[in-house]
């Protein structure tokens, strides 16, 4: 199976660390996040390695030339859904996702590529608890999701704490199936809005990854769920980022 990292974005929120160099390039125990996804996906049985860049994409491309490169070169205008799908030509065999300024267990990378399911989302069941001293990042920002005998029903910011069934991590995995009907949906959606607003987004161009797998959702697309009690970190600002070099040590792994 092939991998897709996300990482065009220049991650204004982590600033002053990303004003030279890509986010993914920040370090956490001695290691940027972007080698502790590699090992994460490898350890997985995950090879192949796809990474959609933008900003700084040269220093990407020199440090991991083992790498197949996709270049979002309107990565200023855009947003996480649109640059996945600079990598479309990639996607119809099967492939997982993830976000480029995560850092993640072998263990959920391993148990979404086991799936059986069309689309798995992995989700952090603990996320609560990450989010209690999150000042910078809260709550109401998490991509939350409701769930139902192992089914997602909605995925969306706007899901109430009490309903919330746990928080998307950036991680997906769709089987060739369920990549096509992701295909289909975002050209769908592309074509009736592009240019135009989008739920939450002020145009379709600026769209999250959830508001499509939301919209799937809503029309009737399975999807379910791997779970995982933490497992994860996600490093959105300097707060985040003080939190995992304190807490994220090598034995996450082995997890």
């Amino acid at each position: 199976m092939r991998a897709i990292i996300i990482g065009a974005g220049r991650g204004e929120r982590l600033m002053p660390t990303t004003a030279d160099a890509p986010k993914c390039f920040a370090e956490v125990a001695d290691r940027r996040i972007l080698d502790w996804t590699v090992d994460a996906l490898t350890t997985a049985g995950i090879e192949s390695i796809a990474f959609i860049g933008g900003y700084r994409i040269e220093a990407v491309q020199t440090d991991y030339p083992q790498f197949t490169f996709r270049h979002n070169d309107n990565w200023k205008n855009n947003n996480i859904l649109a640059s996945l799908f600079y990598a479309e030509d990639l996607m119809r065999d099967g492939f997982l996702c993830a976000y480029s300024d995560i850092l993640l267990t072998p263990t959920v990378v391993s148990q979404l590529v086991e799936s059986e399911a069309d689309i798995a989302l992995g989700v952090d069941t603990c996320w609560l608890e990450r989010y209690a001293d999150r000042t910078e990042h809260p709550p109401d920002d998490a991509e939350k999701v409701t769930a139902q005998d192992g089914r997602l029903i909605r995925i969306s910011r706007q899901i109430a704490e009490p309903d919330a069934h746990g928080e998307f991590i950036g991680v997906a995995r769709f089987s060739a199936t369920g990549a096509n009907q992701l295909i289909a949906h975002y050209h769908r959606c592309r074509e009736e809005f592009s240019g135009s607003p989008w739920g939450a987004a002020a145009v379709f161009e600026k769209a999250y990854l959830i508001q499509l797998l939301d919209e799937m959702l809503v029309r009737g697309v399975l999807m379910e769920h791997v779970d995982t009690t933490g497992g994860y970190i996600e490093i959105d600002t300097q707060q985040d980022f003080e939190y995992a070099r304190e807490h994220w040590r090598d034995n996450h792994l082995k997890r």
